[in-house]
């Protein structure tokens, strides 16, 4: 399959159709040269600001100035006014401005949550000043799950033009102006609608990559079987099904999915069926057993199962 170019982008489109996402602007920041923070993301945080979750996803949008993150793995990411810098698994990082400085806690200049109000950081020495406006989002949707690497630790999408963007910057100029004791935390659906956008946006430009979700999407053996799966979550799939959708031999569409995904075609099926069914369950007023029919589970039992995801063949 060389000619069908386009067949990738529609897993892609439905992927994010269904992310769900919940989350706040949590935090504006008013940076001068020097500064750098540290001590920042990370399971701890992830775990105050949403308890119970393990990961979030991270954004800071630079409203003004020049910025960098920088994750584990050492690599630094610069955002530059307009643009937003995204850490999708939420992992520990350092951010920082222009001119080199040591990094101080964050937890030495900023009260620990909980927040009753949107606090308003304030740190450097005095210099050229940066504005970020930080969010959170916690979200249980595959694509936010490290092991699938859909995503870097950390990318940066810049600016677009459009509607969407006019009433993003409206929206982030509302909450920097918005004075300490001025009301609570801003929760509305910026972040979640910001978030998407900046997802489609990135996925659909991205660099190409040898294994992660995004590579599958666009891997000429896997993008059809992908295709046929997400087209029709409810049918009874083989991986014999899967090999006749995308022309390839059974074990080498088996072992396409292993180097590429990590998971057989079996196991892809099941996970996806389950975000369906997920997706049903906080969109619709199906009951579980409805859903359970829709999507032809087991039984109903078994979709109950909160470890049901461990049913799917490995």
């Amino acid at each position: 399959m060389t000619e069908g170019a386009s067949a990738p982008v529609e897993p892609l489109n439905d992927a994010l159709e269904r992310i769900r996402l919940e989350g706040a602007i949590f935090m504006r920041c008013e940076f001068t040269e020097r500064w750098a923070l540290s001590d920042l993301g990370g399971p701890m945080f992830a775990a105050m600001m949403h308890p119970g979750a393990e990961r979030l996803v991270l954004f800071h949008v630079v409203a003004s100035g020049r910025c960098w993150v920088s994750t584990p793995d050492g690599e630094r990411t610069w955002a530059n006014t307009g643009e937003v810098i995204v850490l999708p698994y939420g992992d520990k990082f350092l951010v920082g401005g222009q001119d080199p400085v040591e990094p101080a806690s964050v937890m030495t200049v900023v009260p620990p949550p909980p927040w009753h109000e949107m606090p308003t950081l304030r740190h450097g020495e005095g210099g050229s000043r940066t504005d970020i406006v930080c969010g959170c989002l916690y979200s249980e949707d595959p694509l936010f799950d490290p092991d699938l690497k859909a995503f870097p630790p950390a990318f940066v999408v810049p600016a677009t033009d459009g509607p969407a963007r006019s009433w993003f910057d409206a929206s982030i100029a509302y909450a920097l102006e918005q004075a300490p004791g001025g009301g609570g935390i801003r929760r509305t659906k910026l972040p979640e609608m910001l978030i998407i956008e900046v997802l489609r946006l990135y996925l659909s430009t991205a660099p190409g990559a040898d294994r992660g979700w995004l590579a599958a999407v666009r891997d000429p053996v896997l993008a059809p079987a992908m295709k046929a799966i997400h087209g029709h979550p409810g049918r009874r799939w083989t991986v014999e099904d899967l090999a006749r959708e995308t022309a390839v031999s059974r074990s080498s569409l088996d072992a396409r999915f292993r180097e590429v995904l990590g998971l057989s075609p079996i196991r892809y099926v099941n996970e996806w069926r389950m975000r369906v069914a997920q997706d049903l369950l906080a969109t619709t007023e199906m009951t579980v057993a409805a859903i359970a029919r829709r999507i032809e589970y087991e039984s109903e039992e078994a979709f109950s199962h909160p470890d049901a995801r461990a049913l799917s063949s490995a």
